[in-house]
């Protein structure tokens, strides 16, 4: 939403997931002012950017004779998050979805239990190639180990915490180390487990 205006200028329609463009609605203005804030020489000239076309659960495209599918599988790291799926190259852009040498960010309005779900259909795709938003081109192997994996551990630990009466300064305690090595693990390990923990205590 704050990129996409150049493309437009340029003849692009930009697509979009209709969740992913409510939050741009309600929410896009502030967000780009907040990060005038902090950001300003960086943002300089940047504006907000509404969709063009808008779906549900797919919308699909064909070029130079190559299918390509914008899916909705579920609700995963943010709302409105899209794979684009090549059926025929057997690849698939992940976006937010997967994740594999940065640590995935939990956000206020993550649903982690439902990324998991999500996770069997994006496994039913059968990509050999997955091209995540963050890295380089990768496999299923690979994400699913730094995404459904990662998140079913931080499920599981903060779920006996909770079980065992314990508060959000125990899901601090949460032991990640086994995942100290992915980039931004220092800034988002701690904010994660408290996250999760706030969203679990009232399943």
């Amino acid at each position: 939403m704050l990129g996409s205006s150049y493309w437009q200028e340029q003849g692009a329609q930009v697509v979009a997931h209709v969740d992913a463009a409510s939050e741009i609605q309600e929410k896009g203005a502030q967000i780009l002012n907040d990060l005038f804030d902090s950001r300003r020489d960086k943002l300089a000239g940047t504006k907000l950017s509404e969709p063009d076309i808008t779906f549900e659960s797919e919308f699909v495209v064909t070029l130079g004779g190559v299918r390509i599918e914008a899916l909705h599988l579920g609700p995963t790291h943010s709302p409105g998050d899209i794979v684009v799926w090549l059926p025929t190259k057997k690849l698939v852009i992940s976006g937010d979805v997967a994740f594999h040498q940065r640590m995935l960010p939990i956000f206020e309005y993550t649903d982690t239990d439902g990324w998991i779900d999500t996770w069997s259909a994006f496994l039913a795709l059968g990509a050999d190639i997955v091209i995540p938003g963050h890295g380089g081109p990768t496999d299923y192997d690979k994400v699913t180990k730094y995404t459904r994996d990662y998140l079913q551990y931080m499920r599981d630990e903060v779920g006996e915490i909770i079980d065992n009466g314990g508060e959000l300064q125990d899901a601090y305690g949460i032991d990640q180390t086994k995942y100290s090595y992915l980039d931004t693990y220092f800034e988002l390990a701690r904010q994660n487990s408290g996250r999760i923990f706030r969203e679990m205590e009232f399943e």
